[in-house]
């Protein structure tokens, strides 16, 4: 089959590789129906990620068919249309029964796909924990609006939800990147007194302020006159950094209020410094790091609803063997790219 994969770095290619099969008995094979390109597997290319093992086919987010399941595997059978959890974890270690299953300790728990076993970008993909990992997807959505519940929109949605939300709340969004994006949907329905995104990108500010009306947008030059103007108490009650650069690093606790919390999302390329001396006495708490994707059934529900539709979102799509010339533009951002839908070539 064709997987795309992590050669060396700097190097991606679109290689030969055999049809995955169940290696332990709880286990699913799913054949990828849609699958996407996600700016973890930049990083990943850039060599910012250690753990990234050289040969792997990357890709973590994708929906598809279940074509055969382990003997263990108990909620899921041949034929179910299946999103994929960015996140496989084993749901009996001390960090799944906390709900931290970023932090799953089992040997293929944690952001494996793409990363340290083979993913998604391939016409078939084998996922561990397959009872754990896999969600339904509703009878009335479709691919293209259950493609990113996996990975972006379970992280919109678990920024919001450690970020703390209430209804007085002034929000602070840097970045509408395609995770700032799902966090500006996730974070609308927390129904916030206010809520302000930030974008360096002329294209994405007007996509922001297409799919939230109510949104204030900014350009990054305007956010901190924006909040000096608009947010009472001195700053932003929650801010949600989503942008990972340095510039963005520094507005995060500049827009914020003393005693808010910050929640960085983002996954940076370079180490960031905590300015201790200039936030002294603001009382800010820092909340970080990767994704725990619990809430897809939740999130599967609500596009089912009508509640969340982050299909805006997909702005090009290419068949499997174009999925260099799909790399190479999401990686430019060229062509005012959002998110890129990869479809096998035989549909």
């Amino acid at each position: 089959m064709k997987a795309f994969s992590y050669i060396s770095p700097e190097c991606f290619k679109l290689v030969e590789k055999q049809w995955p099969c169940i290696k332990n008995p709880t286990d699913a094979i799913v054949r990828v129906t849609l699958a996407s390109i996600c700016s973890s597997d930049i990083h990943i290319k850039h060599g910012a990620v250690p753990r990234a093992v050289m040969g792997v086919t990357v890709g973590h987010e994708m929906v598809g068919i279940v074509e055969k399941v382990g003997s263990k595997v108990r909620n899921f059978a041949a034929g179910d249309r299946v999103t994929v959890n960015v996140e496989t974890f084993c749901g009996e270690c001390f960090f799944c029964q906390n709900g931290f299953v970023n932090n799953c300790t089992d040997p293929e728990g944690g952001w494996a796909l793409g990363c340290r076993i083979d993913g998604g970008l391939a016409e078939a993909v084998r996922i561990p924990l397959a009872d754990n990992c896999l969600n339904h997807i509703p009878d009335n959505v479709s691919d293209e609006q259950a493609l990113f519940v996996g990975d972006i929109l379970a992280t919109g949605f678990w920024a919001t939800k450690i970020s703390e939300i209430t209804p007085s709340d002034s929000v602070v969004i840097i970045g509408a990147g395609p995770t700032g994006l799902c966090t500006l949907l996730c974070a609308r329905l927390k129904r916030p007194a206010r809520i302000i995104i930030c974008e360096k990108d002329p294209s994405r500010r007007m996509l922001a302020q297409r799919i939230c009306p109510e949104a204030i947008v900014v350009a990054s030059e305007d956010l901190l006159p924006t909040v000096a103007k608009t947010c009472p108490n001195g700053g932003a009650d929650r801010v949600i950094e989503v942008a990972g650069s340095d510039e963005s690093f520094r507005l995060a606790w500049q827009a914020a209020r003393p005693n808010a919390i910050i929640s960085i999302i983002a996954l940076y390329e370079n180490n960031q410094i905590l300015p201790l001396p200039q936030i002294y006495g603001k009382n800010l708490t820092f909340k970080t790091g990767g994704v725990d994707g619990c809430d897809c059934d939740e999130t599967l529900a609500l596009i089912s609803e009508g509640k969340i539709d982050t299909t805006p979102l997909l702005s090009h799509r290419f068949p499997l063997s174009r999925v260099e010339d799909a790399f190479e533009l999401f990686e430019s951002k060229a062509s005012g790219v959002i998110k890129t839908a990869i479809y096998p070539d035989r549909f």
